[in-house]
């Protein structure tokens, strides 16, 4: 079973910075691409940024400039670097990796808070 787990979120002041991390209980170069998405209460859950399996990177224009999506194949964990946060960043961030089939999976989600 495949399973995708995220750690590195909670409170942070504005301005602050966080690195959430996606360990994969899988090789992760069985995904072409990862991202990390996220749901604020209210709110449909939305792309932040992607990257596919030879590195190419995506931004939603919200967060270009201050976050960076990378991923480890060797470690089999994909990270998101977040600096310059702001109060409408908070959400819960999920890890999404989508492999060669199309197929996608999902882990549980990370809160992260960003409030002084």
């Amino acid at each position: 079973q495949v399973q995708l787990v995220e750690s590195g979120g909670g409170l942070v002041q504005p301005g602050g910075s966080l690195r959430l991390s996606c360990a994969a209980s899988i090789s992760i170069s069985s995904f072409y691409v990862m991202g990390w998405y996220r749901q604020a209460p209210g709110k449909q859950r939305e792309v932040v940024a992607r990257i596919t399996n030879h590195g190419t990177t995506n931004y939603t224009d919200s967060v270009k400039g201050r976050f960076t999506i990378s991923r480890d194949n060797a470690k089999n964990t994909a990270y998101l670097q977040m600096n310059s946060l702001k109060p409408e960043d908070t959400a819960v961030y999920y890890c999404n990796g989508v492999n060669y089939a199309q197929y996608d999976y999902w882990g549980q989600g990370t809160q992260v808070t960003v409030s002084s």
